[in-house]
């Protein structure tokens, strides 16, 4: 057998090196530390150095987690409780320093100190114990720590060394002894076997120094050992940070200052405007009903929603106006907040770029005037009294920052009463000077930029020791907020960062062998990703340029966009697969070989090779860059813009959605933004126009079919390709130059007309209004009373169509989406429809009892899959195929009713011609945080008949 040795940044989770660690946590752990260097005595006895260990331990970590003391024969275990009642988690196994014959090492692996551990854990195994989870051999200074999981799958799994062990237990064996069945049964087993056993090793002897004497970098050499010994690695507590698990404190607190509460309603968490009594005037959501109605700014209902059913009554209207005013004035200031502490941290925490402080922004026309005068316009345009005040904020050139068409009709945030002031929360996180909790009463901007102060938005992934690590809110979590937030009505059930990342691994690295397999030449047998790994050479320029044009090309989709969490995740997959091809480059084509790039936690993870440290960018003490740093930082924005602009679309009947969905990606760029060289490292690079991608509309209704193109005549083809040519080049246009964007926005609108005459209409009446068109043209010219009463007849019909056609555009077709020309990146040169590589998603859980009728006629002629009673994720299944390339893959998570109930009947038959590849049924496993939901995974491949 062998020993495989790791250093700590190997084997501890990543995600726990980047969190930031408290001063006097870490402190504490200094002080241990020195304490344990300066009680060992070499003259003492091994149970002496054993109380050292465990003293050590629990001052620094275990007094309130986990009882730590002997059992049995074992030295020492940490139980997974304050109770020695408790499982015991931790096994360790201490010797004395001068005791090298019995300690391990990698040179002597099959050594007593292991046989100890090995009998231990089969006794705590076999007496029923599924909590193990680390096994230690220690002399004080080194330490090999193993994963419980590896004794399980070398020693437990083992049938043969359990029966001996049974055996001898049971005195079956001709002796009883310990030692006989260390040397008789344990050592042979080891010395025969072919085990490569993994584990930590660390030698706490450099580390004394460190202790004594602290210098500048000490923290960072001894904060790695920090995590090792903390509970969290040493008894695998859950990384309790999903990237997309919500924080409970800030969501809470956040809905106060809006003016909304969470209720529960017949199993479903519900958002809504406060009750009667309950309300504040002086929260957002209040202030700007109120002002809203004050000013009989009634928005007209398409400004709100496109939804038919929700124009519901005038202060119906008002509320969602104003809900959806506050959150965009909100998704504004988190923006800032990430940006403001990108900025800091960037800046070697120069507070200067701290723009968002309480004190320095008092009061609604601040904010307008930081929206409207900085973030829109750029720094050399800016008037004298504000260009010199956020001389720090750089422009980005984001659209979250122009007026929108709701503001335009209603009112602005400076619009708000400012005067008025709303009771702190209950559970606020905002505390005096004596470090208690806050009470009384403050004004919204006041509070809502000291509430976003007492958080951490400087950055995923920085880690470190910070004087007072605050909470992190990260990108993931605002999104998921604003989902909740949105889905008010019917109650928000968001997908886990696990499966978001499983269904984009699984599926673009698919897509991503399909892509090789049919368009790069020698690539004809590649079948998997793992086959590509092995066939592609990223040492060679050439084929690495064509491997990251194919991967670029790569389009995915999303047609239940919601906030964009499917959407991140894809961006990140792909990088990551770019990362383990070999194949991603600096910005003048290099390979980048110096950084490993994967995802975990549902995170794009950039770390050093050599030390396993994050990457984390920022300029050096002077505001210049650090070589290494800024190349990195430039290639990754730029992998991602392109990624972006080229790749990712998604839809969403909601337009708060599609509002918060394109934050998603502008904070997925902005992580990433860099100081530029042509500004003297003084502004940032501005963000491409993604917004284009993200699209407002009901992804299940469409007036005009998908296919067209080939059924017009050949002069009118020749004008489709024209057309198609110069849609696709304003769009880039569009991404590409930020100046004109309003202008660009017109002209694309005028396109998109034009292509409606190219364009077949799926619906019957229409069809039929074409062909009468036809007919009534072909009737011009017959001047006798035959022919003017058939244009009688004609006309008469034509009119009662055209009525009922647009009688259908108001309700059915109101919000419809039409993929035959929305996105011409998935139109061919031709300008016929071509489909998107990949359709991801989780569809909306909306019960057929809230359809209404009107869709439900709409879908019975348009879809194969349609059930009377069919819930409106089945109708997914098939969009999702119908927009496919061939050869294109489909996954969404949906519930599982479909497999039994009688409305999947249609979908089953459906499914059965389609080339489905994998139903992964979750039964009753509670998938989703809150929710009563049974979902399963779907995975099937276009245009393979399995």
């Amino acid at each position: 057998m062998n020993i495989v040795c790791l250093p700590v940044e190997k084997t501890v989770h990543r995600a726990w090196l980047r969190k930031p660690v408290a001063r006097e946590a870490f402190d504490l752990f200094r002080e241990g530390l020195k304490r344990l260097f300066g009680r060992i005595d070499q003259g003492e006895s091994e149970e002496h150095l054993k109380r050292i260990i465990a003293d050590f331990l629990t001052e620094v970590w275990y007094r309130d987690v986990g009882e730590i003391n002997t059992k049995e024969r074992a030295d020492l275990v940490i139980h997974a409780g304050r109770s020695s009642r408790d499982p015991v988690a931790v096994i360790i196994e201490t010797k004395h320093p001068a005791n090298a014959a019995e300690m391990i090492s990698a040179a002597r692996p099959n050594a007593k100190a292991l046989h100890e551990l090995i009998l231990y854990y089969l006794r705590e195994r076999t007496a029923g114990n599924l909590g193990l989870t680390r096994l230690i051999a220690c002399n004080i200074y080194e330490w090999y720590i193993f994963d419980a999981a590896e004794f399980d799958r070398y020693f437990y799994s083992d049938k043969g060394l359990v029966r001996q062990y049974h055996d001898w237990e049971g005195n079956r064996l001709s002796s009883a002894r310990t030692d006989a069945f260390y040397g008789e049964i344990l050592r042979p087993f080891l010395e025969r076997s072919d085990i490569e056993l993994t584990c930590t090793h660390i030698d706490l002897r450099p580390c004394e120094a460190l202790v004594r004497n602290p210098t500048a970098g000490g923290d960072g050499k001894l904060l790695p050992l920090f995590i090792l010994f903390s509970p969290p690695h040493l008894l695998k507590l859950p990384f309790a940070n999903d990237s997309n698990t919500l924080n409970r404190e800030f969501y809470n607190e956040l809905l106060h200052i809006i003016g909304l509460e969470e209720i529960r309603e017949g199993g479903r968490k519900l958002i809504g405007r406060k009750p009667d009594g309950k309300r504040d005037e002086g929260a957002l959501l209040e202030n700007a009903i109120n002002v809203l109605k004050i000013r009989g700014c009634l928005p007209a209902a398409e400004t709100t929603t496109p939804e038919p059913e929700s124009e519901g009554d005038a202060d119906e209207r008002i509320f969602s106006a104003a809900l959806e005013l506050c959150i965009t004035w909100i998704n504004r200031v988190l923006f800032l907040k990430l940006l403001e502490g990108r900025l800091v941290a960037w800046n070697d925490g120069d507070d200067r770029h701290a723009f968002l402080r309480p004190d320095a922004l008092q009061n609604f026309d601040g904010l307008e005037e930081l929206f409207f005068e900085v973030l829109a316009v750029r720094p050399e345009e800016r008037r004298g009294s504000v260009a010199e005040k956020f001389r720090f904020v750089p422009y980005l050139n984001s659209s979250l920052f122009e007026e929108t068409d709701l503001e335009r009709e209603t009112v602005h945030i400076a619009d708000l009463k400012g005067r008025l002031e709303l009771p702190l929360y209950g559970g606020t996180v905002l505390k005096d000077e004596t470090g208690k909790r806050r009470e009384g009463f403050l004004s919204a901007p006041a509070y809502l930029l000291g509430f976003l102060d007492a958080y951490d938005f400087s950055g995923e992934g920085a880690g470190g020791v910070r004087e007072t690590p605050r909470t992190i809110i990260n990108a993931s979590v605002l999104g998921l907020i604003f989902e909740k937030i949105n889905g008010y009505r019917e109650g928000s059930f968001f997908t886990p960062g696990f499966i978001t990342m499983y269904i984009c691994r699984e599926t673009l690295r698919r897509a991503v062998a399909e892509k090789f397999r049919t368009d790069m030449p020698g690539m004809k047998n590649v079948r998997t990703f793992t086959d590509l790994k092995e066939r592609l050479d990223p040492s060679d320029p050439e084929a690495r340029k064509t491997a990251n044009a194919l991967i670029e090309s790569l389009t995915v989709c999303d047609p239940a966009v919601g906030s964009g969490h499917f959407l991140v995740s894809a961006l990140n997959e792909i990088i990551a697969v770019k990362g383990e091809l070999g194949i991603l480059c600096y910005r003048d084509g290099a390979r980048v070989k110096e950084y490993a790039v994967g995802v975990e936690n549902d995170e794009l993870l950039v770390t050093d090779r050599d030390d396993e440290r994050p990457f984390a960018y920022r300029l050096n003490k002077n505001g210049r860059p650090i070589e290494p740093l800024q190349r990195l930082q430039e290639a990754l924005f730029h992998e991602k813009r392109t990624l972006i602009e080229q790749g990712l679309f998604g839809v969403d009947i909601n337009p708060k959605s599609v509002a918060i969905c394109r934050l998603r990606l502008w904070i997925e760029l902005l992580k990433h933004a860099y100081y530029t060289k042509e500004s003297g490292y003084a502004r940032l690079e501005t963000l491409p126009n993604i917004d284009i991608n993200i699209k407002c509309g009901n992804s299940l209704i469409s007036r005009f079919a998908l296919a067209g193109g080939d059924d017009v005549l050949p002069a009118d083809r020749a004008r489709l390709k024209v057309l198609a040519g110069r849609y696709r080049g304003k769009v880039l246009l569009y991404k590409l130059h930020p100046a004109n964007k309003a202008l660009l926005r017109r002209e694309i609108e005028n396109m998109k007309e034009e292509l409606q005459a190219f364009s077949l209409p799926t619906d019957a009446e229409e069809k039929l209004l074409r062909k009468l068109e036809n007919d009534l043209a072909q009737t011009l010219f017959d001047f006798d009373r035959e022919g003017a009463e058939k244009r009688t007849g004609i006309q008469v019909r034509t009119a009662e169509l055209r009525r009922r056609i647009d009688e259908k555009k108001r309700t059915v077709y109101r919000a419809a989406f039409e993929w035959r020309y929305e996105f011409p990146e998935v139109l061919d040169e031709n300008g016929r429809f071509v489909g998107f590589d990949c359709v991801i998603g989780n569809p909306p859980y909306v019960r057929q009892e809230m359809l209404g009728s009107a869709f439900k006629a709409y879908a019975r002629s348009r879809y194969e899959v349609y059930h009377g009673v069919s819930d409106l994720y089945a109708y997914f299944f098939e969009l999702g195929v119908a927009v496919l390339r061939e050869g294109g893959y489909f996954s969404i998570i949906v519930a599982n009713k479909w497999m039994r109930a009688n409305y999947g009947a249609p979908l089953r038959k459906w499914l059965r011609e389609q080339g489905l590849e994998l139903v992964v049924d979750f039964g009753a496993l509670p998938i989703f945080p809150e929710a009563t939901a049974y979902p399963c995974i779907v995975r099937l491949r276009k245009g393979s008949k399995r």
